[in-house]
């Protein structure tokens, strides 16, 4: 009727079922696949650290590397380098080369290790290379003895050998690994913005 107050709809009962999950969960023990590793020596992990112990499929051959700098970063970032560019227009001392070796810390806190490879003789490259492959075996951290005079690091393994648990390694391969970490960041080709920012060549403006 005219001038009647329409009826307020009641609100209809909760109907849990309509939040109900319907899809199965995720199968236990799939993988979750590695994104970019933080990658430094085994003495900036600051921790007790473990190497793969495959040193065939996780440890790289010797690779070149550069230090480039990037605008608004304050710090180089490394970037690979194709050793044939390197040679052709970088002085030798711009020019790094050691390995990369898939590395946790304890409870699988993953990185890309550096391993020296050159001057195994210098105590700092010796000792670190000595605690590289120990850790192979066991857990070990690599601390600098610096502060005491001494030019080398101190390799002390964890007091008990079992205090951490075994890595859960990934299964992806190494090479998947640094290519996800250093993508983007790869000196191929004669123009790529890393190599013209090295030698002072001026870069296209697209």
């Amino acid at each position: 009727m005219i001038g009647e107050e329409p009826a307020i709809a009641k609100p209809g009962s909760f109907d849990l079922n309509k939040f109900k999950a319907k899809h199965a969960a995720a199968a236990a023990g799939v993988e979750t696949l590695l994104t970019a590793l933080p990658h430094h020596s085994i003495s900036q992990a600051k921790d007790f650290v473990r190497l793969h112990h495959d040193e065939d499929a996780y440890w790289s051959p010797e690779l070149c590397f550069v230090n480039v700098p990037i605008k608004g970063m304050k710090r180089d970032t490394l970037h690979l380098i194709d050793e044939e560019l390197a040679m052709r227009f970088l002085p030798s001392a711009k020019v790094l080369r050691f390995r990369l070796a898939l590395a946790t810390k304890p409870f699988d806190i993953f990185f890309l290790c550096h391993v020296p490879t050159r001057n195994g003789d210098n105590s700092w490259n010796g000792s670190n290379i000595q605690a590289c492959e120990q850790a192979k075996a066991r857990w070990v951290q690599a601390t600098s003895r610096k502060e005491e005079g001494v030019e080398a690091y101190k390799i002390d393994s964890a007091r008990d050998p079992d205090a951490f648990a075994e890595p859960k390694w990934p299964t992806q391969s190494l090479t998947e690994l640094i290519g996800v970490t250093f993508a983007g960041r790869m000196i191929e080709r004669e123009d790529h913005p890393g190599l013209l920012r090295l030698i002072g060549a001026r870069q296209s403006v697209s």
